[in-house]
């Protein structure tokens, strides 16, 4: 389990191709600190550690996580935003995150609100798609608030340091990000829905 609190940021080194497979090359300030099979949060995709060497560390992401992430559009030099499992009695800074991206929306909106950014995000609707204002949802493996919500979109504003220590800063109006929906949300969602 994640919290969504972004603990640094990795850079994306190769990207190799094997069948259906793809496996990445970062580098980070932590690589050293990483052990082989552990989970990490990448962009708030979780993705095991299968190697470590001076050069950075591979992880590998099969068809499926490919298929409902932005991973197939990183290149060499992309920054992910990156985060550790929540150790046991750690702090629950965030809320809580599984590195299960649910599907990927599009940044449709960026404003400098001259001391804090708001993002506009836009998505497939769907019932388990849920957000409500003032509820959390991760974008890029962050754990934010949301402002304004609807069915097929939603709004985040950003404080500069949540700006300027992710890649938000480095996104842009037509850049995919990577979205996981309040598990609770989807737990009530399925909960409704079985009911019906």
């Amino acid at each position: 389990m994640f919290t969504g609190i972004v603990e640094g940021m990795g850079k994306l080194m190769q990207v190799k191709t094997f069948g259906s497979n793809v496996h990445f090359q970062f580098k980070s300030a932590f690589d050293q600190e990483l052990k082989v099979d552990q989970s990490l949060a990448h962009d708030g995709v979780c993705l095991t550690v299968t190697e470590i060497n001076e050069d950075g560390y591979w992880v590998t992401a099969i068809e499926e996580t490919l298929r409902k992430t932005a991973l197939s559009q990183w290149k060499p030099g992309y920054l992910v935003n990156l985060e550790r499992c929540l150790p046991v009695g750690g702090r629950l800074d965030g809320h809580m995150v599984q590195g299960h991206v649910d599907t990927v929306g599009a940044i449709v909106k960026l404003d400098d609100r001259n001391g804090s950014w708001e993002i506009g995000i836009q998505h497939d609707s769907a019932p388990f798609f849920l957000t409500v204002p003032k509820g959390s949802i991760a974008v890029n493996g962050t754990s934010l608030t949301v402002v304004e919500s609807r069915p097929d979109y939603f709004s985040i504003a950003l404080i500069p340091y949540t700006w300027e220590h992710t890649n938000f800063h480095q996104r842009k109006v037509g850049d995919s990000v990577n979205l996981e929906f309040d598990i609770l949300g989807k737990y009530l969602a399925r909960l409704y829905q079985q009911q019906q």
